[in-house]
């Protein structure tokens, strides 16, 4: 097949077999009435299966070319200096949260024991990282039909404890930046956004428009294929502040002193001279560890799709508030039996999905088995109240945690609320059939 061809001349021949490949087996066929709607769906072309053989064939198969790609353009895209590639949105929390440990921030590092504002309507990963490590969730509710922090309870959480809130922007509606940032100003905390349901979400602050994910000390999001854009498993982590970075890049890498990538040796020149703790002079700089670390990298081979989706990410954004805005119209006659969501104030969101309160005399489950029965896939609010699963059963009544009043909002939605989709790949049919569906089941 490839006799008497270069390897350039092979690998481009290849790569036009995956684009016929492509387009004679995995275009998808038209939405026809009947037709399951899932709440999210991939959405890619020839462009992402290219980039994807393409990486293959290179066979680095660890972060390498496509990593440094996709790193710079999601930075320019957020506007932000430092981008980390890491294999999952969990993973990112999980390294967000860890970077405040560092012995490196000294007054300012998060200590077992020590607080960590959030709210339990999430999704776990957001607060599994607080408690593994030993530190305290505090609970705040949250209101409806915004679905995020309420922020008149702030002072009342706080205590000499506390270091930092971390708290996500909800299916793509922004948190209460303005308060919270200047709340966190005003007590030196630190501020995570976990920004895993809300890339391409945006919030306007003092005059100037800013992502979501960089407004706080450290973002995070997810490329899992329901978000707002996939590498099938994969997240980032980023920052503004330089000294975060270096943290979050030693505790990616292994939590290794040296800042040589993958492949590279020697970078800075001094790899056998230095002392480091009590190690012996000139110790390999590369096996030289500053923090507890992990190995939290992303491949070559996801990053390969993950440059792909950015090119088309615009356009995401801009269907999802086009399928938000056609179901809100659509079911604004419902406002007696269904409260609609609601954007927050100075808040422009990507919207992850359309969420819907029953109001009393509306049952919740009742509503969602009709919808479902009509093959339109239904999510809850993720945990809903998170401090009511069973694995808070052997802490629950204990101090490995607080909640602040009695999280009635929380359990509200746990009790009341769902969501449907609003993912790029929708059609108007699609999104008129569930509009027909939940007007007919209601």
């Amino acid at each position: 097949m490839f006799e008497n061809k270069t390897k350039e001349e092979a690998n481009k021949e290849i790569l036009e077999s995956v684009k016929e490949y492509y387009k004679k087996f995995m275009v998808k066929p038209e939405y026809k009435d009947g037709d399951r709607i899932s709440y999210a769906s991939r959405v890619f072309d020839e462009k992402e299966m290219m980039n994807l053989a393409d990486s293959m064939l290179e066979f680095w198969l660890t972060s390498g070319r496509y990593t440094d790609q996709f790193e710079k353009q999601l930075g320019e895209y957020l506007g932000t200096p430092f981008i980390s590639l890491v294999n999952s949105g969990s993973s990112a929390n999980l390294l967000a949260f860890m970077t405040l440990t560092s012995p490196l921030l000294k007054e300012r590092q998060v200590k077992r024991g020590d607080e960590v504002l959030t709210v339990a309507c999430g999704f776990p990963t957001t607060v599994t990282p607080i408690l593994q490590y030993g530190a305290i969730p505090v609970f705040v509710d949250v209101t409806i039909p915004q679905y995020n922090i309420d922020v008149t309870q702030l002072e009342a959480a706080l205590s000499p404890k506390t270091k930092a809130v971390m708290i996500a922007h909800t299916l793509g509606n922004p948190f209460d930046l303005k308060s919270v940032k200047a709340f966190c100003e005003k007590h030196n905390l630190w501020l995570i956004e976990d920004n895993c349901d809300a890339l391409g979400s945006e919030y306007t602050l003092d005059g100037k428009t800013y992502k979501t994910g960089t407004v706080g000390d450290i973002g995070t999001s997810s490329f899992y294929p329901p978000h707002h854009m996939t590498m099938g498993e994969g997240g980032a982590v980023y920052t503004r502040n330089p000294l975060l970075h270096k943290i979050i890049r030693s505790m990616r890498d292994w939590g290794r002193d040296c800042i040589c990538p993958s492949g590279k040796d020697n970078l800075c020149g001094h790899r056998f001279d230095k002392q480091f703790g009590t190690l012996p002079l000139g110790y390999d700089h590369k096996y030289t560890y500053s923090h507890f670390g992990y190995n939290l990298k992303a491949t070559d081979l996801q990053a390969a799709v993950g440059c792909a989706q950015l090119e088309k990410f615009p356009s995401f954004v801009e269907k999802r508030k086009e399928n938000f805005k056609r179901l809100h119209t659509g079911l604004e006659s419902l406002q007696d039996k269904l409260i609609l969501p609601e954007p927050v104030e100075n808040g422009n969101p990507s919207w992850f999905g359309f969420l819907i309160t029953c109001k009393e005399g509306t049952d919740r489950t009742e509503l969602v088995k009709k919808i479902e029965a009509e093959n339109i896939q239904t999510r809850a609010l993720f945990a809903g109240n998170l401090t009511r699963h069973p694995c808070f059963d052997k802490i629950r009544g204990t101090d490995a945690y607080r909640v602040i009043g009695d999280l009635s909002v929380t359990d509200r939605i746990m009790r009341d609320t769902f969501w449907i989709g609003v993912y790029p790949g929708m059609t108007d049919a699609m999104l008129d059939k569930m509009i027909e569906v939940i007007k007919a089941s209601v």
